[in-house]
């Protein structure tokens, strides 16, 4: 591959494909920033299909719930809270969840708003289950007097801006493998989906305007079956022969 840099043109080795797909992402992004500023009136690449396997980069990992229950209890309180919200409410951890501010959150209606996010549709009212109102409920409460949810005097914004190193420890004391965190993300799109419900509606949920988005999380059904078939062997193996038996017409 030639570049051509002051000196003139290089040889340079050939891109790798997780380099192309990477490109094409930022250039996607910087695409859709200019339609939302309504400097282009639509971006060219919004119908763009990714793979969803690329060489050398992150698959989307479904978090079991035996995997869940190791982190969490290996997890400091706020991260703790970070899971449970993120998998109960599908927010995106960077954009949306660390940047947070308690005025976003209203207890009494289970509803958080997102005044900014990665997309037009990012931006809107999310409902929250009782599970991820009580961690909202209770980082409120660790968050103290200070305005932000996750508040930290190392950010001169006044919030955490990474979770990486705290993930890594967590991940590793629990004994489960790396995955990224927001991979929990995808957890929750996977369990609505697992749950029964229409992929359009998880879209939605999701704040996603474009439904092919979806692809990468249905994936991960496979997944979450064959946890929900060794817990049912397990089960079975405990209660004994005869126990609890239900005649399927």
């Amino acid at each position: 591959m030639r570049v051509r840099t002051k000196e003139g043109f290089v040889e340079r080795d050939k891109l790798k494909p997780s380099t192309v797909h990477q490109e094409l992402r930022v250039l996607r992004r910087m695409l859709s920033v200019a339609v939302r500023k309504k400097v282009l009136p639509a971006n060219p690449c919004s119908g763009v299909e990714f793979p969803v396997k690329v060489k050398g980069m992150f698959r989307p990992h479904y978090m079991t719930w035996s995997e869940q229950q190791q982190i969490e209890f290996q997890a400091p309180q706020y991260l703790k809270n970070v899971v449970q919200i993120i998998t109960e409410a599908g927010l995106r951890v960077y954009k949306e969840l660390l940047r947070m501010k308690k005025e976003q959150v209203d207890l009494d209606n289970a509803l958080v708003w997102i005044p900014d996010s990665k997309t037009p549709n990012g931006i809107a009212e999310v409902p929250l289950t009782p599970l991820a109102l009580d961690a909202f409920r209770n980082q409120i409460e660790l968050a103290g007097k200070s305005e932000w949810l996750f508040p930290s005097d190392e950010n001169p914004d006044g919030h955490q801006k990474t979770l990486k190193t705290v993930w890594h420890a967590t991940l590793r004391r629990a004994g489960v493998r790396y995955f990224r965190i927001y991979d929990l993300r995808s957890t929750y799109a996977t369990r609505l989906s697992a749950g029964g419900v229409a992929d359009e509606w998880v879209t939605q949920l999701l704040r996603q305007g474009d439904a092919k988005v979806f692809k990468k999380y249905s994936q991960m059904k496979l997944q979450m079956k064959r946890e929900a078939l060794e817990k049912l062997n397990r089960h079975a193996n405990e209660a004994g022969p005869g126990f609890g038996t239900v005649k399927v017409n």
